[in-house]
């Protein structure tokens, strides 16, 4: 005996039944997947919060402790609680803290800059530097060059050239930012796969292709450990040209400072600037998990 034959009324039915569930189950994926994400992100920011408020709990100790153990003169030494007060209690705290904001802004204005231009002319470099053997020849040396002459005595001719404007900051922080950059963003273009690269070249690829397609996703990493070794350079050669060429800035703040004999102005503005280049820090290693977490080049994420 033959089974019974479906009608046509009864697999539409049935369909409809199937795709209900199919569609009923979509949502329900992506929620936990995206749940999954987000509690991943919250974790991390729960740990990142719990490293820094460890950090800066090491940190105050660390140099109250120090100020005691070495006996070094209150005139002097200026302790937490005394940059505190100068920043919030004291009677002309707004007045203090104006100032110290004031030269934050021109300070990070030039560092930004000069992080800017150097990061970019690294990646520039080393892109050019992954496609042709002989521009690298040509050019690692001056990079090399200027990375070995001090600073110092560097920023005078650069004072010749450019000025005592705003534009020597950027330069000065370009060049800090420059040679350290270059070498990891370098290394991480060089350290694609050269068996997808390979496959690429047969399929009809160019150098170009290969680089856009394997090189720059792989060096994501490297490019990131540049970035976070940049922020802090790009800061200090900002502080050094204000102090030695713009008059202008925390770095020229604290000469100034030093030399009225005003140690509260002083220490508030290194613990100022030293917390800014830590919360950059901080910013940038978020970014990285974020991304790299996105890329699935997270190594800890299953940590």
């Amino acid at each position: 005996m033959s089974a019974p034959t479906r009608t046509a009324d009864e697999a539409r039915d049935e369909a409809r039944t199937d795709d209900r569930q199919l569609s009923g189950n979509r949502p329900s994926v992506m929620t936990r997947s995206t749940g999954s994400q987000a509690r991943g992100i919250g974790a991390y920011i729960g740990r990142a919060l719990g490293t820094g408020v460890l950090t800066l709990v090491i940190v105050l100790v660390a140099w109250q402790g120090l100020i005691l153990l070495l006996g070094v003169s209150p005139f002097i030494a200026k302790g937490p609680l005394d940059v505190f007060n100068w920043l919030f209690t004291v009677p002309a705290a707004a007045e203090n803290r104006a100032l110290i904001l004031t030269n934050l802004g021109v300070t990070l204005t030039d560092a930004f800059l000069g992080f800017v231009a150097g990061l970019l002319l690294a990646l520039v470099l080393a892109t050019l530097f992954t496609l042709s053997k002989g521009i690298e020849h040509a050019l690692m040396p001056i990079a090399l060059l200027l990375r070995s002459v001090p600073l110092v005595a560097f920023v005078p001719v650069l004072i010749l050239i450019t000025g005592r404007g705003p534009s020597i900051a950027v330069v000065t922080g370009a060049i800090v930012v420059l040679f350290p950059a270059l070498v990891n963003i370098a290394f991480g273009l060089r350290s694609a796969s050269p068996q997808v690269s390979d496959v690429i070249a047969v399929y009809g690829g160019t150098p170009f292709t290969a680089l856009r397609k394997v090189a720059l996703p792989s060096s994501l990493p490297s490019f990131f450990a540049a970035i976070k070794i940049s922020i802090p350079g790009a800061i200090t050669g900002a502080l050094l040209a204000e102090w030695l060429a713009t008059g202008q800035g925390l770095g020229y703040g604290i000469v100034v400072a030093v030399s009225q004999v005003k140690n509260f102005e002083v220490w508030s503005s290194v613990v100022v600037i030293t917390i800014v280049s830590m919360v950059l820090y901080g910013v940038a290693q978020f970014a990285e998990n974020l991304v790299l977490r996105r890329m699935g080049m997270d190594q800890s994420a299953g940590n």
